[in-house]
């Protein structure tokens, strides 16, 4: 930068808002904390670009291509996938621990895809990947038995609110995305005085191949332009069927389809809460499911709000209670590993008997 850039550069600083200043400088650390985490070395001090650690040859072993089913508590973090000013994704650790374990030697060559991409706040207990990884075995040799324990591996090195639970061998060509036949979300909500029966006559509505445009939030960014999508299932039960229905009885939306939209799943059960609270009739969802009438015109777009007939707004609700429960492939056959899926049931029990204490 010369000494013109810098004085222009001084100027419109001097010409920015407290606010717009604050915003910089969040901005500006954002970026520095992911610069950090590129260049740092991993060790007590980093800093340093060397490392003494020997570098493996992948080329002395062989490949295969793998499902690996992920469980993670997002509530802490800004969504699974990687983001270009933060660190603090689920992705971003577990491409982590895939290093750190010299299970692939880069993201860019590893054949990578996601079953979905999970916001801010959002878990799963049903999340899959697939990868290309290291493998133990000679060429020829398929014996799954004999193979690495990729979860044991893995969860060694990952945070224990990101856990692998079971993988599967598959052919090259498989993908998470691409092969996943249904997805299942399910959305956790306290029954209150909300009227249940209401809320499952909405939810019937939207069973079906409809144009969800007015119950999601727009990416066209990411080109998506087209909103119907197949809704297979929705139903609304308490969590525990032998609760005694009472205020404090927790109820679940499950949904299946396919495929969802951006936020499709909190529009929704925005949309359904309303109704269950009385403040709007399950008629409501004809209206937002018909696009010749409600076109999405007056739609708010940063926070998806949505007016129909001048007089009535909806806003998503909460990420926390969504969680990508499930999701369904055909022909695959998961390997569990039975003291590693106890070991995670700890962690998960450990993080439980916590939470309920500190509540």
């Amino acid at each position: 930068m010369d000494l013109t850039d810098s004085l222009v550069l001084e100027e419109k600083l001097h010409n920015c808002t407290k606010e717009e200043l604050i915003a910089k400088v969040k901005e500006l650390q954002a970026h520095n904390v992911q610069l950090r985490s590129i260049i740092q070395k991993p060790g007590k001090h980093g800093g340093s670009n060397k490392s003494n650690k020997k570098e493996l040859d992948f080329l002395k072993y062989s490949s295969r291509h793998i499902l690996l089913r992920i469980l993670y508590l997002g509530w802490d973090y800004k969504g699974f996938v990687v983001q270009e000013d933060t660190s603090d994704t689920i992705e971003h650790h577990l491409f982590e621990a895939l290093l750190k374990t010299c299970l692939i030697k880069d993201r860019s060559t590893s054949n990578y895809h996601r079953c979905g991409r999970t916001d801010k706040g959002v878990s799963s207990y049903g999340q899959v990947i697939s990868i290309t990884v290291r493998s133990n075995l000679q060429p020829g040799n398929d014996n799954v038995d004999e193979e690495m324990n990729y979860c044991k591996v893995l969860n060694r090195v990952l945070p224990n609110n990101i856990q692998c639970v079971a993988w599967s061998p598959i052919t090259n060509a498989f993908s998470a995305r691409f092969d996943c036949k249904s997805r299942i979300y399910k959305y956790y909500f306290p029954r209150s005085r909300l009227n249940i029966e209401l809320m499952r006559e909405a939810s019937k509505k939207m069973i079906g191949s409809h144009d969800f445009r007015n119950l999601c939030k727009m990416d066209v960014g990411n080109g998506v332009v087209q909103f119907v999508r197949n809704i297979t299932d929705i139903t609304i039960e308490p969590s525990n069927s032998s609760q005694i229905a009472n205020g404090y009885t927790i109820y679940v939306v499950t949904i299946q389809a396919n495929a969802f939209l951006w936020h499709q799943i909190r529009c929704i059960v925005g949309v359904l809460l309303l109704v269950g609270q009385g403040k709007e009739d399950p008629s409501v969802v004809d209206e937002l499911l018909d696009i010749t009438k409600n076109p999405r015109a007056e739609s708010i777009q940063e926070n998806w709000k949505f007016v129909v007939n001048g007089d009535s707004e909806y806003s998503m609700a909460s990420e926390i209670p969504l969680n990508l429960f499930h999701s369904e492939y055909e022909n695959i056959k998961w390997h569990y590993e039975k003291d590693t899926v106890r070991v995670v049931l700890e962690k998960l029990y450990n993080y439980w008997t916590f939470t309920a204490i500190k509540i």
